[in-house]
């Protein structure tokens, strides 16, 4: 598990993380506890483990008839999908981790408006968000982690209820940061504060349309608020 630790030389927080059984365990072990899964009153799962062992907790919960908790954000000795870490800028150094976070999936969540209209009119089911799911998850970590940005975030897996995606994590005040030649820039100033929450991360330009180029996309930039919303 991790524990927070702080360098007295270098005056920098430091995180230790020291793998132990849970990397161990898999689905099979979910299967051969279905007995004790059933006894039980409540399941509660902190995503320390792999994503498809928690998935499958989860699912023998459910089938049993168990209440499920599981914490929305946690952080990962090293990321699940390497590749896809790697791809979107993660690096194996001091000053960057990795959290894995859970939303809940589905369109936007809209009360029953108790007036006089027809019921395909209410105005409940398929409405969905301006937002993606993932930028969701970007922005969620990014306040639970005040002192770092987000560089980028990828999926990891879902079940019937939840998305879960793993979002790197960057200390913009860590010296190995500042002195890196390709993360340095989000040390560089203010202008890269709050990333997630301006749509700068590749899934905020994705939401909001600049990985369209040509004809078709004149109303995207500088920005959508610039052209009154005309460019979605």
């Amino acid at each position: 598990m991790p524990t927070p630790t702080h360098d007295q030389c270098a005056g920098q927080n430091s995180i230790i993380i020291v793998n132990g059984a849970n990397d161990n365990l898999c689905p099979g072990d979910i299967d051969a506890a279905q007995a004790l899964i059933a006894r039980a009153k409540v399941l509660v799962t902190q995503n320390e483990i792999k994503p498809e062992t928690t998935l499958a907790a989860l699912r023998a919960a459910n089938q049993h008839g168990v209440r499920r908790f599981a914490q929305r954000t946690l952080l990962q000795n090293k990321p699940t999908r390497i590749d896809a870490a790697r791809r979107v800028g993660y690096k194996a150094k001091q000053g960057i981790v990795v959290v894995r976070t859970r939303v809940r999936r589905g369109g936007l969540r809209k009360g029953k408006i108790h007036m006089k209209r027809k019921p395909s009119k209410a105005g409940i089911k398929k409405i969905t968000m301006a937002k993606s799911i993932q930028r969701i998850a970007e922005e969620r970590t990014a306040r639970r982690y005040p002192n770092m940005e987000v560089l980028n975030s990828y999926w990891v897996g879902e079940d019937g209820k939840n998305k879960f995606y793993e979002v790197i994590m960057i200390d913009p005040s860590h010296p190995a940061i500042k002195s890196d030649k390709d993360l340095g820039w989000v040390a560089s100033g203010t202008s890269h504060r709050g990333r997630a929450f301006r749509g700068k991360t590749g899934a905020g330009k994705k939401g909001r349309g600049l990985l369209n180029k040509g004809k078709g996309a004149e109303k995207l930039r500088p920005s959508l608020k610039a052209n009154k919303n005309r460019g979605k």
